[in-house]
């Protein structure tokens, strides 16, 4: 767990790169490939500026991943198998770098999309970019993999002291390009990029990525949340747009200011329901805590449940995984 926690660290690094601790694992990782050190090494502010600076490298010679990072990374992974069995293996991938992978991996391909969008002006600039993007190694975002590894050999301790210090990295011949970490990230529980006052990615050089709740948005559309209102929540044509806006603003606020009709109620409380254009229905039920706050309030809770809901008592029931006529509490808390 040690190792998992150290690499998870890692991963969600921001801040300046420790320059000098980078381009030592990158000679590390070229003297344990067999290959020569490299003869210059060039910094960029992001990942971005990284694939701008490879497209005007000279003379670099060609790309040299698969040996200082593929080919090592699946000799380490034989030894580690035919040491531990088929069993050992899976028990040590589930402990150490299944715990990373899914958050690492979209965060990459995350990145990946926003590199190409901002570089990309024509079908043949993606084509372009996404070749040179194939050519990167993932530096911290690695982490996953390398967390498996980590305290059984020093095969990989290259890449390993690269990824501690520094982002994304471009070896080839003679020449290696270095991005720097980002500066911010805000992500949610889930791992998901999600921020809402600004970038949820931010790298030294403007290269940023707008989220919420994982779902990609343009810079604009987050600098208007500030200012929604019911109005604007009901003209905003873009379903999934009009669902972030419903979340930020808030369902409650929203039922309340709209002017929202109880379309149910019974004992258990009052169902609400959200017609929206080219989507579906938002369903609420308006719960009351029958247990007293310390003021001697009750708190008022609200609960989505799906469309299909018809009574407040369904809606609570499926909450607790329950339907409608099984739903009988015997003391509410």
């Amino acid at each position: 767990m040690q190792y998992v926690n150290s690499w998870r660290a890692v991963a969600a690094a921001t801040g300046a790169a420790d320059r000098s601790a980078a381009e030592d694992g990158v000679r590390l990782a070229y003297r344990g490939a067999g290959l020569d050190e490299p003869e210059t090494i060039v910094w960029a502010d992001s990942p971005r500026a990284g694939v701008e600076a490879v497209e005007k490298l000279i003379d670099a010679g060609r790309s040299v991943r698969d040996e200082v990072r593929t080919r090592p990374w699946a000799d380490e992974r034989r030894r580690m198998y035919d040491e531990l069995g088929p069993a050992g293996w899976s028990a040590l991938w589930s402990a150490t770098g299944a715990q990373l992978w899914e958050t690492t991996a979209a965060l990459a391909e995350r990145i990946r999309a926003g590199v190409v969008a901002d570089l990309s002006e024509s079908p043949e600039d993606e084509s372009d970019v996404r070749l040179v993007l194939l050519d990167a190694v993932l530096g911290q975002h690695d982490a996953a993999w390398l967390a498996a590894f980590d305290g059984r050999g020093d095969r990989l301790a290259g890449p390993a002291a690269v990824a501690r210090n520094a982002g994304w990295w471009w070896p080839y011949e003679r020449a290696v390009v270095i991005s720097e970490r980002p500066v911010s990230l805000h992500r949610d529980e889930a791992g998901r990029l999600d921020h809402g006052d600004g970038p949820a990615l931010s790298y030294p050089d403007g290269f940023a990525l707008h989220a919420w709740r994982g779902m990609p948005v343009p810079a604009e559309f987050l600098a208007g949340l500030a200012t929604l209102t019911p109005e604007r929540i009901r003209g905003e044509e873009n379903a999934e747009l009009r669902r972030v806006m419903l979340e930020y603003y808030g369902y409650d606020r929203y039922l309340t200011e709209s002017g929202a009709e109880p379309v149910h109620r019974d004992e258990t409380g009052i169902l609400w329901r959200i017609a929206l254009d080219g989507d579906e229905d938002v369903v609420m039920v308006e719960v009351v805590n029958s247990t007293p706050e310390p003021d001697g309030t009750h708190r008022t809770y609200w609960l989505r449940v799906p469309p299909r809901t018809r009574t407040a008592k369904e809606g609570v029931a499926w909450t607790f995984g329950l339907d409608g006529q099984a739903y009988a509490p015997v003391r509410q808390t």
